[in-house]
């Protein structure tokens, strides 16, 4: 029997790349928007990694149900690792994301290529209702463009440029993304060690 999965977001871009990820394994996955589920957990802890766990236990313990939550972000070094958990709402509570962009390239114009370094990362957290719960992280490095290029991606793909890639995050396929991505390196993590603990 194929067990349910819910994944804590409302953000399709997300869930999409999710779904494609996830389609391998014996999982039926969900989102908060197939239950209307208008519940908001507040992202109050220091790191990914606590409100990743944050919103998978007070998801799981809502529904009843396997919840996967990630929090994720983009850290740039010359900002000390800003925006990092402020990343969605690095411009305001409801900023856009190309508010936050332009708010990221007004802060950084002036600086030379070797000083826009930055990454992006994902921690992700698969939270059982009996309690126990998987976390894996994914790292994905790059640096920080001067315009935004490319129509795919979501967040701050638009302005980031990958290591070994002479274009932004949002100018690759689902595909190419779906090998590379923070996010998808943090499912990788998770699905292997999935299958040696569902063996």
């Amino acid at each position: 029997m194929m067990k349910r999965l819910l994944i804590a977001s409302r953000n399709e871009g997300k869930i999409i790349e999710i779904r494609e990820l996830f389609s391998e394994l014996d999982y039926h996955v969900l989102s908060l928007n197939d239950l209307n589920l208008k519940h908001t957990v507040l992202e109050d802890q220091p790191d990914f990694s606590g409100n990743s766990l944050k919103k998978s236990r007070e998801i799981s313990k809502l529904t009843g149900e396997i919840v996967l939550a990630d929090d994720s972000g983009l850290e740039v070094d010359a900002l000390g690792g800003k925006p990092g958990v402020l990343s969605a709402r690095f411009a305001g509570e409801n900023a856009t994301d190309e508010e936050n962009n332009k708010k990221l390239l007004f802060l950084m114009k002036d600086l030379p290529p070797e000083r826009r370094t930055a990454r992006f990362r994902c921690v992700l957290t698969m939270y059982w209702p009996d309690d126990t719960y998987l976390q894996t992280e994914g790292i994905c490095p790059g640096r920080i463009g001067y315009t935004p290029a490319g129509k795919g991606g979501f967040g701050y793909d638009p302005i980031f440029i990958l290591c070994g890639y002479n274009k932004t995050m949002a100018e690759l396929t689902m595909e190419e993304k779906n090998k590379v991505s923070h996010r998808a390196l943090a499912l990788k993590a998770l699905t292997e060690n999935l299958r040696l603990i569902e063996k």
